[in-house]
């Protein structure tokens, strides 16, 4: 166990001047795939090799391990990815609190948010908080909920915005905007000819349906079991994973689906699509921030703030 002082004195020493080759570690680290990280760093795959390889000679000792197409962190491996991790999150604070001083607000943000929230809840307050802190740089990726979430967890992102109802017990939620998953269909088609459907007309109709692990469906199943109503039982024409395809497929095929009110303002506002009422049945849920527990980044603080100061609303 004596590599481990010499690893922690060695990253001490170089505490705000992470060099390239221990980028290139994190990004292996992080996807434990040389060509996912490769591809991410914008380099060849040998050249991640070779800088990984010459990290391993300065440290002396391995910190990557490879059990037959998969990688894994040696030891070594996992601390120095930890270590590095705080590091880098230690710099980013510095920055951020060094500009601030100076009455500017600098540093960096990764965020994650669902496929609702990424396309149709969060860009305009994005581009406010842009405009209103220029020299914070914001990157997001979108995904569905488990999927950031497993972002999240892997450090890979500093917030998550997320759709789901459950939660993982490694994360702290906190709601920040209410939605409403409301029933729709085509302006042409079929069902659109009355203002509401019966339970038992929905059962009866081609349902049109968000992919496993999308928050969007976890809520509404969640809703039909709490009206004792068996989601299994509905006619799913599909399953598909964007809204976007959803929406359009409902141009083409007398159907039904289910979709975040967020995400229907300009179709309904131009009448080519249309909410159906299901009486008996409303379908609520919460956006929430999820975060890791413990101390929050200062930027990762300062754009949450802002999040609750700039209220979201549907609009329709």
């Amino acid at each position: 166990m004596s590599f481990i002082p010499a690893i922690v004195r060695k990253i001490q020493t170089d505490l705000f001047s992470m060099d390239y080759r221990e980028k290139v570690f994190m990004a292996v680290a992080e996807r434990l795939n040389i060509t996912r990280a490769a591809e991410s760093l914008y380099i060849s795959q040998p050249a991640v090799t070779k800088h990984i390889h010459e990290l391993e000679q300065r440290i002396g000792i391995a910190l990557l391990v490879r059990k037959g197409n998969k990688i894994f962190l040696t030891q070594a491996g996992e601390i120095l990815y930890n270590r590095l991790g705080t590091i880098e999150n230690l710099y980013n604070e510095l920055d951020f609190e060094l500009s601030s001083l100076k009455g500017e607000s600098e540093g960096s943000l990764r965020l994650g948010a669902s496929s609702t929230i990424a396309q149709y809840v969060i860009p305009e307050l994005l581009a406010k908080f842009h405009k209103r802190y220029p020299k914070v740089t914001l990157s997001m990726v979108a995904g569905n909920s488990k999927q950031v979430e497993s972002l999240l967890i892997n450090n890979e992102i500093d917030v998550a915005l997320v759709e789901n109802s459950s939660g993982i017990q490694e994360l702290r939620y906190t709601a920040f905007a209410k939605d409403e998953i409301v029933a729709v269909t085509g302006s042409k088609s079929i069902y659109a000819q009355k203002d509401s459907i019966s339970t038992a007309e929905l059962m009866s109709a081609p349902i049109i349906l968000r992919e496993q692990g999308s928050g969007t469906l976890e809520t509404l199943m969640q809703a039909f079991a709490q009206n004792n109503i068996d989601g299994s039982l509905l006619h799913a024409a599909a399953y598909l994973g964007a809204t976007e395809a959803i929406k359009q497929f409902l141009d083409y095929y007398d159907s039904i689906a289910f979709i975040s009110r967020f995400a229907i303002r300009k179709e309904v506002k131009a009448r080519s699509l249309k909410i159906l009422q299901i009486p008996g049945l409303s379908i609520f849920r919460q956006f929430r921030i999820a975060e890791r527990i413990g101390p929050q980044l200062t930027a990762q603080s300062l754009f949450i703030d802002f999040l609750f100061k700039n209220t979201i609303k549907a609009g329709i």
